[in-house]
């Protein structure tokens, strides 16, 4: 079961016809998130796999987790800001039951995204699946 943040975007998603507005959608998803510290973007947050740069940050709350997240490039961002609608607040649990390939099918991104952007998104995922297994 998806975040009502999460379900928020598929109804945008279905609104919009044009990949274009939905591209721009997730752009701007991503600029509307806080920037991570720039303290925070060493290795130990650094998530392999992908072709930009990418950091997650978690953090976790009475068992819930939490994260932030950056990337250097707009889309990247915007997809995680996507992820973050999807994981964020959930249960430290409730996180690997999630199945995100599935939910992000819904917003058709596996078939409109690039090889390595699709990539870079499974490696987020995965990132994710493996900071809240290790806080449970």
């Amino acid at each position: 079961m998806a975040q009502a943040g999460f379900e928020a975007v598929v109804e945008d998603f279905e609104f919009l016809d044009d990949w274009e507005d939905r591209y721009r959608l997730v752009i701007d998803m991503g600029k509307a998130m806080p920037p991570l510290a720039d303290a925070l973007k060493v290795p130990a947050t650094k998530v392999d796999g992908c072709a930009s740069q990418v950091w997650l940050h978690p953090q976790i709350s009475a068992g819930h987790f939490h994260f932030d997240g950056d990337s250097d490039a707009m889309i990247v961002r915007g997809l995680i800001a996507v992820l973050h609608r999807l994981y964020d607040g959930l249960a430290v649990g409730e996180v690997s039951a999630v199945d995100a390939r599935a939910e992000l099918g819904r917003l058709g991104l596996n078939d409109h995204l690039s090889a390595q952007r699709s990539n870079g998104l499974r490696a987020m995922v995965e990132r994710i699946r493996t900071l809240a297994a290790a806080a449970a």
